[in-house]
């Protein structure tokens, strides 16, 4: 009687999840994650199906075999669309998915697996244990096998990628997908406990806390909004025409989109990378605030006393950060943001300040906002001069390959040319509107 009672109860804790995933989501115009949806329409309905063949398995003599196999069939098949899901939620995560072909790419084992036990559903059978009847056969053990190699190639990821994803989100990640692990062997061992709705739930509550509870993502966007208006506050004490902060965060994001795509990037672009690097991008001038205003808005050119003093605000941003940000909680992110600040005025061939380093000794992060802060700093008004045209701006950084600008940086912002310039008269645009 109630074989199907642990079913429900993981049934019910992740209809709650959805639940409030979905009231605060619509709640606060957070966007969706598709994969994540899938999870949540998918879970449910591998629970249910688990629930009612722990059912029909022990009361063959009253349920059909038609309709047993059938319940199994989908019980299974759920099963292995779920982990498929996962695996490929996770890929997307950690690394990003590209495009569609990369996608099937991830889903083709499970599809595969999926046609298997298809085919095999009709050599399923059934053994009556001391305390409850199971199911088994060559479909049984594919969907099991299935779920321990995807679990195994989820964990091989995060291994991998164990330096560019954030530590705490690192070890919570690894910490559920093991105890999945863990529920998984002993439920091959010991069959009939009939735990398999425990995995999707455990999951489903590892994904929730670690990537999209909303009120984690709330914090995220509440804090890259303080320190882009810190940024903006620094920003807005010379006479330029301002919006340096967004332009600059623009065109680090597209130079991040070019450099995920290539293969000499895979194992450090994460998207954590990506997501760290463009909320650091704002405080990249932050150590202008010590910069003198006579400096900072004077209409001609810089006397070599002033630019000395203009320079220091490199070093000078790197110190503000860890020392103002010392107490955060995100040390990847401050890692980062310290050195955009300290090193985006280094140089390919060593002749940037502070520190004179060249070459790749400057962080990757780095060497992206150089080419992004030149960039806007040609194409927009200062206070000492009109915007330059905008084909006279991409000469400049193409002319600073190899010298200024990490060469292979370089020839991936040409090639997003045509990005560059959607997105330079789209802040054309707003700027005109504000």
């Amino acid at each position: 009687m109630f074989e199907f009672k642990l079913q429900l109860g993981c049934l019910i804790v992740v209809l709650y999840i959805t639940v409030i995933y979905v009231k605060n989501t619509l709640d606060r115009q957070f966007p969706c994650n598709r994969y994540f949806d899938a999870l949540l329409v998918i879970s449910p309905w591998a629970i249910i199906f688990d629930g009612v063949t722990a059912w029909t398995v022990n009361h063959m003599d009253i349920v059909p075999d038609w309709l047993n196999l059938l319940f199994h069939g989908l019980f299974l098949i759920s099963m292995n669309v779920l982990l498929s899901l996962i695996f490929v939620y996770m890929i997307n995560q950690t690394v990003g998915i590209r495009n569609k072909k990369q996608l099937a790419l991830y889903i083709l084992p499970g599809a595969l697996v999926t046609l298997f036990m298809l085919c095999s559903l009709d050599k399923l059978y059934y053994i009556h244990g001391e305390t409850t009847n199971y199911s088994y056969g060559a479909a049984v053990i594919a969907c099991y096998l299935s779920l321990f190699v995807h679990f195994v190639m989820i964990l091989v990821l995060i291994y991998t990628k164990r330096r560019t994803l954030e530590k705490k989100k690192r070890s919570s990640i690894v910490s559920f997908l093991l105890l999945s692990l863990c529920l998984l062997i002993a439920q091959v061992l010991l069959p009939e406990i009939l735990i398999s709705a425990v995995v999707p739930m455990i999951t489903i509550i590892g994904i929730y806390v670690n990537f999209e509870d909303p009120s984690l993502r709330r914090l995220h966007r509440y804090n890259a909004n303080m320190v882009t208006g810190f940024a903006t506050l620094v920003e807005n004490r010379d006479n330029s025409t301002g919006g340096h902060i967004r332009r600059t965060q623009g065109y680090v994001q597209i130079l991040l989109d070019e450099v995920q795509r290539q293969p000499i990037y895979y194992r450090s672009v994460t998207k954590d990378y990506i997501r760290n690097v463009v909320d650091a991008a704002p405080m990249h001038d932050i150590g202008k605030i010590s910069t003198p205003d006579y400096i900072l808005q004077k209409p001609g050119k810089l006397t070599d006393e002033e630019y000395a003093i203009m320079k220091q605000h490199a070093a000078v941003g790197g110190d503000i950060i860890k020392e103002t940000f010392a107490s955060l909680d995100h040390p990847e992110y401050l890692q980062i943001a310290y050195e955009v600040a300290r090193f985006h005025h280094e140089k390919w061939n060593g002749k940037g300040y502070p520190d004179g380093l060249k070459g790749r000794e400057i962080p990757l992060h780095a060497r992206i906002m150089a080419i992004a802060d030149v960039f806007d700093a040609v194409s927009s008004k200062r206070c000492y001069r009109d915007p330059m045209p905008v084909e006279t701006c991409f000469q400049i950084i193409q002319n600073g390959s190899g010298k200024d600008f990490d060469p292979d940086l370089v020839e991936l912002f040409m090639n997003a040319k045509d990005k560059v310039l959607v997105y330079y008269e789209q802040d054309k645009e707003i700027a005109s509107g504000e």
